[in-house]
């Protein structure tokens, strides 16, 4: 077997190529667009560059059949709480059903990351932020929601062959979004309710700046500086905002005040990869055409959260429980919705967990581990710590 790395076009294309080849006959695959994986190797389009550089590789055998690939990079802002060590990542790991092959993936991608320093890897992980591309597949092994990783169940084996261990858990969380939601969330809510003080909304198209502002204030509060995330500024949620809109739901993306203070967020939109898995890959004139034509016709009918944020100074005040209920109050009358996943929530955050279980019905839909290796094998391995 021959490992080539990407330096070219051509390779770049091989590269993209060898996802589909491996995983297109297994039931639920969708493949990803492929400029948006392009996106994430191009330094003029990917923010992480600034920080950080990556590396990627691809496998073909005697014959030049794609095998496999890898990719591997550094990025100074990457740092999860309690790191002791300088970490890198891999990710776009994709591989046939052959430790040798995996291993020699494997071992290009430590060796490029021990020459840069690091003495850990984490995969497969993104080269940028953690809303797509991250955690490798272990339970669940159907459609995949918009950006998120999908392999077959034996990667799971080629990487703790290798000597990977799991350093956390990504649980998604689904239900019947039709569903009376729980007696505790309805009394939670109800208590709150009957302070004026307290309102919610849902967004407005219209009002984009202004609710971008309201994201800024309560995201910068709830996750700047927890596990690596840094503060986003209002420029940047515009920039978010805008991209979202052809696609947003104004019914599903909330709000919640208190005095006209904005305190918590719900952000949820209709999943994408219910549009994208007619594509192939591509996102021309032509399939965005045919996107609108999809989205006229109100073919996806699931819709999955994004964000839920909720500000320090309102933890622990039943405020997650009054903007869910005040959501599900228009949410159950939308008719076109019959399926409702999160996006996954790590297993060291017990307080984000129970604010999906305390929804009602809801099940683990699928899981996702975050791996770490320790390049030094006499080093203690330690779990991500669990967020107090």
């Amino acid at each position: 077997m021959q490992l080539i790395q990407v330096t070219d076009p051509s390779l770049a294309n091989d590269f993209i190529k060898v996802n589909r080849v491996l995983n297109r006959e297994i039931t639920g695959y969708i493949r990803p667009i492929d400029d948006e994986i392009r996106e994430v190797f191009d330094p003029a389009r990917n923010k992480a560059f600034r920080h950080g550089e990556c590396a990627r590789w691809v496998l073909k055998n005697e014959d030049g059949r794609l095998q496999g690939r890898i990719a591997a990079f550094v990025n100074k802002k990457y740092r999860n709480k309690g790191d002791d060590v300088p970490v890198g990542g891999i990710g776009f790991f994709d591989c046939i059903d052959n430790q040798e092959a995996a291993d020699m993936l494997l071992d290009v991608a430590r060796h490029w990351l021990l020459q840069k320093g690091m003495e850990a890897m984490d995969g497969p992980i993104n080269f940028g932020e953690r809303d797509k591309w991250w955690g490798l597949l272990v339970d669940g092994f159907h459609e995949p929601l918009y950006g998120m990783n999908f392999n077959p169940l034996y990667y799971k084996k080629l990487l703790e062959n290798y000597g990977f261990k799991p350093y956390f858990n990504q649980l998604c969380f689904g239900m019947d979004p039709a569903r009376k939601l729980s007696q505790k969330v309805r009394e939670r809510h109800a208590a709150l309710a009957l302070d004026p003080g307290y309102s919610a909304r849902h967004i407005e198209k219209k009002r984009l700046e202004s609710y971008a502002e309201d994201f800024t204030t309560i995201y910068n509060k709830a996750y700047a500086g927890h596990g690596g995330l840094k503060e986003m500024k209002k420029d940047q949620v515009m920039t978010l905002f805008r991209k979202m809109k052809p696609l947003m739901d104004e019914r599903i993306v909330w709000f919640a005040y208190y005095k006209e203070t904005p305190i918590a967020m719900f952000i949820n939109i209709p999943d994408l990869n219910q549009y994208f898995k007619h594509f192939n890959g591509r996102f021309g004139l032509l399939q965005k055409l045919q996107f609108l034509w999809l989205k006229y016709r109100k073919s996806c009918h699931k819709f999955t959260g994004l964000v839920f944020a909720l500000i320090p100074e309102f933890q622990g005040k039943g405020v997650d429980s009054y903007l869910i209920v005040e959501t599900g109050k228009v949410v159950q009358q939308l008719t076109v919705y019959n399926s409702y996943e999160m996006q996954w929530i790590g297993d060291f955050n017990p307080k984000m967990i129970n604010i999906a279980k305390s929804l009602g019905e809801v099940s683990v839909t699928r899981t996702l581990t975050t791996y770490r290796y320790l390049f030094d094998r006499t080093r203690e391995f330690k779990r991500h710590p669990i967020l107090l």
